[in-house]
């Protein structure tokens, strides 16, 4: 204590005498495990992190998840179904992968494989997986012909009858349409309740994709409306092809986030969970600024501040350290340099797997 008072107090306010302000609760085993042997580093920023977001759930505010990766495919879906059905999460905003991966993992479940030692696979070894159609995503093989091309004929289907009936739509809206009109063959050995994209579709939580051209079927609907004359490709083009008009492009899903946004970022505000980077966390963070600078342009910075809320926290789970230039691991601060955050905002930056870390975080906030 001695040594404390000798500090100045800027340096003495950002150390920590003890432990974490904890009391075990019968009721949550789980969450008392955690608390009490995660005390450090990632482990401990995951528990602050956890029970952060538990207290502004319990004070009224939701979460705003974004998820880059696979970790769809990953089987992410069974932790954020259930955070859906608590109420918890208000929006997803998910790469046009992550989406699609969703779909796929309810569609030939028993298909997948896994490869615990990807890690040795040589070069040639890949090649021949290739050959066989084996797609890799880390440790796990993704059955194209068993989950892609057996949902293709539902997919084009609706796009077609979109182009005829001259009702574009949002590309998670096509994804929603097939629960809608039961048009998914569901497998046997899949679990409904882990579909994020089903619960996300049931319990009408917001959903965002920003470049659905980075994804599987997203390369198919862009092969399905080529319409060009190149001497090679227009040999091998749809004899019919799909206007690409009947998707909304990316700058339409900014306008309905900022509209979404306003309805639901009062009172306790939106936490921004991000898991891993890219541009599914980089797109709808984005939102806040675009409010204030391009709306409200040529408001005072005071009337835009106080007209619009900043997000409510930051946290980041990812394996992108800071660099020159890499959004996906710049931190909370320099965040608030472009009008995302507050510095009163909780902004934590967890380094790793959040496949590790975001289950954890769950546990917390759902009082496991």
């Amino acid at each position: 204590m001695n040594k404390l008072e000798t500090l100045t107090p800027s340096l003495r306010d950002k150390i920590v005498l003890g432990e974490r302000n904890y009391h075990d609760d019968p009721s949550t085993p789980v969450s008392n495990f955690l608390a009490r042997t995660k005390r450090h580093c990632n482990g401990g920023k995951t528990v602050d992190a956890g029970l952060w977001l538990r207290g502004h759930c319990d004070r009224g505010g939701k979460i705003f998840l974004t998820m880059a990766g696979a970790g769809s495919s990953l089987q992410m879906g069974i932790t954020i179904s259930e955070l859906i059905r608590a109420g918890k999460i208000a929006g997803i905003s998910v790469s046009g992968a992550n989406l699609e991966e969703s779909l796929y993992r309810l569609v030939a479940h028993s298909h997948y494989a896994y490869i615990p030692d990807y890690l040795e696979l040589t070069a040639q070894e890949e090649k021949e997986l290739d050959h066989k159609g084996f797609r890799r995503i880390t440790d796990t093989f993704l059955p194209e012909e068993e989950s892609v091309r057996v949902v293709l004929p539902a997919f084009e289907m609706l796009w077609r009858e979109a182009q005829e009936q001259g009702r574009p739509r949002f590309w998670h809206e096509y994804f929603f349409e097939l629960f809608e009109r039961n048009l998914i063959p569901v497998d046997p050995g899949a679990n409904l309740d882990d579909c994020w994209l089903y619960w996300a579709w049931k319990e009408g939580v917001e959903v965002c994709v920003g470049g659905a051209e980075d994804s599987t079927m997203g390369n198919i609907f862009s092969y399905y409306t080529y319409g060009g004359s190149h001497p090679l490709l227009s040999r091998y083009a749809q004899e019919h092809p799909i206007s690409p008009e009947v998707v909304h492009h990316s700058f339409r899903y900014m306008h309905r986030l900022a509209e979404w946004y306003l309805e639901h970022a009062r009172g306790e505000g939106l936490a921004f969970l991000q898991l891993g980077g890219g541009i599914a966390g980089d797109f709808p963070i984005c939102v806040v600024p675009h409010l204030k600078k391009d709306y409200l342009a040529d408001e005072t910075t005071e009337k835009q501040e106080s007209l619009i809320r900043p997000w409510a926290g930051f946290i980041e789970i990812h394996s992108s350290p800071m660099s020159f230039g890499s959004y996906s691991g710049a931190g909370g601060k320099e965040k608030i340099t472009w009008s995302k955050l507050e510095p009163n905002a909780f902004m934590m930056q967890i380094f790793g797997d959040y496949t590790e870390h975001f289950p954890d975080i769950a546990a917390l906030v759902l009082r496991k």
